[in-house]
């Protein structure tokens, strides 16, 4: 039978259309003939094909035009739908109508055609033509036994995973019919919480309530669930997903309505549960007029295109129509990536800007300058930073220089060159930090605040001395940790979950804030265009999630279980590493309690202290004296004595600092 199928698929299309026909031909002979036995009797009916013979010819000159005319040849047997029967029963119906005309008018007494033949022929012809399409439809899907499986005997396992779809409407079924023509997963019964089709049979699958979740793995063995649910928010998925954690089942997910509507995804695209499911937040709907605003019509420069905020701020901003967008990376394969992406969907869209990818360092004044200035760059999203915590600890030169003089660099570049409005993305980290990434995220803040504050500063490095009018609007958007962002706990957990454990989890206790990418990108845009200049805004990040509760809500998921001295024979276990370089316990957004609403519920803006232009100048001076030095004890110290909070917690763990320690 599969060799069959397969031979049939690989037929050209004009085969493929002339065996259609062919075999109409023969269905509405069959049709006609059983017309008349129906009609007649087997035992009183003379051959109607001798005696008839005009009919015969009739019926088919009249029909297969007819079936060309409504398309039915055009329909793909395996995608067969709703539309296409409507097609076959207009198509019938009009042929039998003609067809009676015809009767109607060429019968004589010699020849006399049973009116109720006409009748006969109809349902008959609707019953072959359109039965056999439903059937090889099936047959071509590979479910051929789909319609008799509750039928004893007839179920037949064909060594496929068994899985249950939750939500049996439109997304549901077109997942259903997508697992069957893949071949990939067996579906096996539907969950949905309508009482109304509770017990019912839709795609010949049985629909269960949820409660009744733990009888259907009994009676089918699923081992997977599949959400299907596209278009309920995240409060409803959260619910779902709680729900589904006691039973060990592997929760999976079909794409969001907006993936799907957009066309980005496909139903059948199936993912692991995304992890915003289960914060249950739902973003607030943007203000378009905040979005547009500093992007609408205007040349963009994004720092640290490449990176997780980078590239998403690149997609946000490309759907907002600027005339250039210039993506600014050091690294050569991010840059790439982001690149292809978006030039793919510039062709797709027909968008009408230019596409600029620029190599280079935000460590280069002068290269950041010349960009600025050629491209008459009027808005500069700064995203390009060291993030990773442990990481920066353990190279705080690197640290310094990338942090705190890379966005001095990219401050003044476009204060020189009368670029607008620049928006710094920081961090919950800058917050009374402990570590050297947070207190230069802090110092980065800082600098922006003290510029902000100067009519016409001397810039930092200025041999000079000249004044230079500042016509930038400069502001920060402060916000915690985003979903699947590199380096993030997310990834980890699921590559650990996937080699069979344990996952490694700092301390009990840890806690953090988490967004996902494309909210922190949205909301940074919008706050971007707020404020006066030195403005501090933050995000909204909700409640705080426990680190040690995520990891065993993402096990439970996976259809496993946690290990643990309660249960000692659970799937995987979570092991405690201890906080690791200047890491936190928890994460705040506010280094004090003056805090002011704005126009957007979700953005809040902070008023805190800061230092002098000239002051801080000095500060810096002595700061990067200490770097070039090596000098990572008075590093600290200029770090601690500038940044208000910073109370670094334990030794110097600097590479190397502690290799010249070690050496005589």
């Amino acid at each position: 039978m599969d060799k069959i199928r397969e031979y049939l698929l690989s037929l050209p299309r004009r085969r493929k259309r002339i065996l259609q026909v062919i075999t109409d031909f023969l269905l509405v002979w069959i049709a006609l003939w059983m017309a008349f036995a129906v009609r007649l009797g087997i035992d009183d009916m003379k051959n109607p094909l001798i005696q008839n013979f005009w009919l015969f010819i009739a019926s088919t000159v009249i029909a297969i035009p007819l079936f060309v005319r409504f398309g039915m040849y055009r329909a793909v047997m395996r995608y067969f739908g709703n539309d296409a029967l409507i097609a076959i029963f207009k198509a019938v119906s009009l042929s039998a109508l003609i067809l009676g005309v015809v009767v109607y008018w060429y019968s004589d007494h010699q020849h006399v055609v049973p009116r109720s033949i006409i009748f006969n022929y109809w349902w008959l012809s609707l019953m072959t033509v359109g039965g056999l399409r439903l059937a090889m439809r099936q047959y071509f899907l590979g479910d051929w036994f789909i319609p008799a499986q509750h039928v004893p005997f007839t179920n037949r396992d064909n060594g496929l995973p068994r899985v249950a779809i939750y939500g049996a409407g439109a997304a549901g079924n077109q997942l259903v019919a997508a697992l069957r023509m893949g071949r990939v997963m067996r579906p096996v019964a539907f969950i949905d919480d309508d009482k109304s089709i509770a017990d019912r049979v839709i795609s010949g699958l049985q629909v269960y309530k949820p409660k009744h979740i733990q009888r259907m793995i009994e009676a089918t063995g699923a081992e997977e669930i599949l959400l299907a649910v596209p278009s309920a928010n995240r409060a409803r998925r959260r619910e779902i997903l709680a729900f589904l954690e006691s039973f060990p089942l592997h929760v999976r997910s079909v794409p969001g309505f907006m993936d799907l509507a957009s066309g980005r995804v496909k139903v059948d695209d199936i993912q692991e549960v995304d992890i915003a499911d289960l914060l249950g937040r739902d973003a607030v709907p943007a203000q378009e007029e905040l979005l547009e605003r500093c992007i609408k019509g205007r040349s963009v420069l994004v720092t640290g295109a490449g990176g997780s905020i980078g590239s998403e701020l690149c997609r946000q901003i490309l759907a907002l129509r600027p005339t250039t967008l210039l993506l600014y990376e050091h690294s050569e394969f991010n840059l790439y990536s982001i690149l292809s992406e978006l030039e793919q969907r510039v062709d797709r869209e027909s968008l009408p800007l230019r596409l600029l990818p620029i190599l280079g360092s935000v460590r280069d004044q002068d290269k950041l300058l010349s960009v600025m200035k050629t491209w008459h760059v009027e808005t500069v999203y700064h995203a390009a930073a060291y993030k990773h915590v442990p990481m920066v600890e353990h190279n705080i030169a690197e640290g310094v220089l990338n942090n705190v003089v890379g966005t001095l660099n990219t401050a003044q570049a476009a204060l020189q060159a009368g670029v607008a409005n620049f928006v710094l993305i920081s961090t919950d980290k800058a917050v009374r930090p402990t570590n050297v990434m947070g207190s230069t995220k802090r110092l980065a803040e800082m600098t922006l605040q003290a510029l902000s504050r100067e009519f016409a500063p001397v810039l930092f490095g200025d041999q000079v001395n000249v004044s230079r009018v500042n016509k930038t609007r400069f502001t920060m958007v402060r916000f915690g940790n985003v979903l699947g962002s590199s380096g993030s706990v997310i990834p980890l957990f699921h590559k650990q979950i996937n080699a069979g454990g344990p996952l490694t989890v700092t301390h009990p206790k840890i806690t953090r804030y988490f967004m996902t990418i494309p909210e922190a990108a949205q909301l940074v845009i919008q706050a971007g265009s707020m404020g006066q200049g030195g403005d501090v805004f933050v995000l909204d990040m909700g409640e705080p999630v426990k680190i040690v509760e995520l990891a065993e809500k993402m096990i439970h998921l996976s259809g496993l279980s946690v290990r643990t001295d309660k249960n000692p024979h659970g799937d995987i276990s979570i092991e405690f590493t201890g906080l690791r370089p200047g890491e936190k316990l928890y994460e705040e957004l506010l280094i004090g309690d003056n805090v002011a609403a704005t126009q957007h519920p979700m953005i809040m803006s902070a008023h805190e202290d800061m230092l002098p232009w000239d002051v801080l100048k000095s500060r810096l001076y002595e700061l990067l004296a200490a770097v070039e030095s090596d000098d990572y004890v008075r590093v600290r110290q200029m770090l601690r004595d500038t940044v208000s909070g910073y109370t670094p917690d334990g030794e110097i763990v600097d590479w190397i600092y502690q290799q010249r320690r070690m050496d005589p």
